[in-house]
């Protein structure tokens, strides 16, 4: 319900829970999913969140409630970014669902700092497959660590018996945080322990890529139906955890700068890190959006820019080089000097080839004087900034393979608050019309600076910023 606050400014009421942990892989995905999809089968509207940049997380949250995830970081998206994605969000939501990130506590950012600064509770998920007692050590840890934060309780996660589960429950000081206790949830009979959302490098396997994602969600549903905090009347959640949000004050609009120009945007499962809220940003600049998917042999369509996002490329080498024919479309795009934006995985496809982690050489486009080597290890992580001639894009950095190129280095992003240092961040390249990095960009951190990487001249805010070469000279 929409009411005016003291300053003028509307609120809107919406339950609204953080679902955090002690540390990343004790299951807050798994758990987050479980509940969106219990809420939605329960027929109210859910809309979850992702505390940092995620892509794959997102995908999951997605399918098991319905709708877009966006991500929220305060220094990423800006607080007044944050606050106003919300506050849209509880006017027409019945559950708002954050996921965090890492610990509860960790990062400069943390997802503790977010909730207390919204007034939302936690729960925390842990994973208590090999612990006891310790279960209520660490609950009463994140308890009274920080007392400005409202603790909703916690549930225990990959337990193995009900008198495990009791064991676990018996161990809290304060009873009232026990949400209860989820069994280790597998669609294998074979495999009982095995992870129900499957993982590999960068994260969790996209839920598009599996046949079966939908029954997997339902399969944590059901289980978290069975605990105390699946059980909760629905009067009891909205007593216990509506929270009003503010409207932020309003933003001025993003000028039309992209009006009457299309954009290509390569999606699919060799290209799917993008941000709902970039495709949002292109459009609120008046873009036209084709996408296009290159694993399948599409074509480039007729466009006046190129977008190529982050992704697995490295899963898809061979569809990637058969496309013949989208090869010559790239190479007849960058003649005509038109513009392309590629970001790590978009990047990587550009290069001449891949060398996988077995020492195989796989040709790519070859549009970028690059090779890239995939390595057991990160390569770059965090979060970046990237001061461009048109103002500072922020962003992050996320990848498992290296890239040695003799195109042109214009520019670096370097860690937040930071100057740019030579080695240090992520390149930025450029090759005729090409711009390319590993550095995944925030586009409405700085819409400008995105609308003159896909052709627009615009007004050069710091002229030092990089390579004073001109973007399409």
């Amino acid at each position: 319900m929409t009411e005016m606050t003291v300053q003028d400014r509307p609120t809107a009421s919406c339950v609204a829970l953080l679902i955090a942990a002690p540390a990343s892989g004790q299951g807050k995905t798994t758990v987050t999913a479980a509940l969106a999809r219990l809420h939605a089968r329960q027929g109210r509207r859910v809309q979850v969140f992702k505390c940092g940049p995620d892509f794959l997380d997102p995908q999951w949250l997605r399918l098991a409630s319905g709708q877009p995830v966006h991500a929220l970081d305060r220094w990423m998206n800006g607080e007044a970014d944050v606050r106003a994605r919300l506050f849209q969000a509880a006017q027409c939501n019945d559950v708002l669902l954050i996921e965090g990130v890492m610990g509860l506590f960790d990062g400069a950012n943390s997802a503790a700092e977010l909730a207390k600064s919204l007034g939302v509770s936690a729960v925390v998920v842990v994973d208590a497959s090999a612990m006891a007692a310790t279960f209520g050590a660490i609950a009463h840890g994140l308890q009274h660590y920080d007392p400005g934060l409202q603790l909703a309780g916690v549930l225990a996660n990959r337990v193995a018996t009900a008198h495990h589960g009791e064991m676990l429950r018996s161990g809290l000081r304060d009873p009232a945080l026990w949400l209860g206790a989820m069994n280790q949830v597998s669609l294998d009979a074979a495999k009982p322990r095995a992870n129900l959302l499957p993982e590999r490098h960068l994260g969790l396997v996209a839920a598009h890529e599996l046949h079966d994602a939908a029954e997997r969600l339902d399969a944590a549903a059901d289980v978290l139906a069975q605990t105390p905090l699946g059980q909760l009347a629905w009067q009891q959640w909205q007593q216990r955890w509506t929270v009003a949000f503010t409207a932020p004050a309003d933003a001025p609009p993003v000028p039309a700068w992209l009006a009457g120009r299309r954009i290509a945007v390569a999606r699919d499962a060799a290209f799917s890190f993008i941000y709902t809220a970039n495709l949002e940003c292109l459009q609120a600049m008046g873009a036209e959006l084709a996408f296009f998917s290159p694993i399948a042999g599409e074509r480039l369509p007729a466009c006046d820019a190129l977008w190529l996002p982050g992704g697995y490329p490295e899963l898809h080498l061979q569809a990637l080089k058969a496309n013949a024919g989208l090869q010559l479309d790239l190479q007849a795009h960058l003649e005509q000097r038109k513009p392309v934006w590629a970001e790590c995985g978009g990047m990587v496809a550009l290069a001449e080839g891949l060398t996988d982690l077995d020492s195989r050489w796989h040709s790519l486009w070859g549009l970028l004087p690059a090779q890239a080597v995939m390595q057991q290890r990160l390569a770059g992580l965090g979060m970046q900034q990237l001061l461009t001639p048109w103002g500072m894009l922020r962003g992050h950095t996320f990848h498992y393979s290296k890239l040695q190129s003799e195109a042109q280095e214009v520019a670096r992003s370097s860690r937040p608050g930071q100057a740019a240092e030579s080695g240090k961040g992520e390149a930025v390249y450029q090759q005729g019309s090409i711009h390319a990095s590993y550095f995944h960009a925030w586009f409405p951190s700085c819409p400008q600076a995105v609308a003159a990487l896909l052709g627009v001249e615009m007004p050069v805010v710091d002229p030092q910023a990089w390579h004073s070469r001109a973007l399409n000279a």
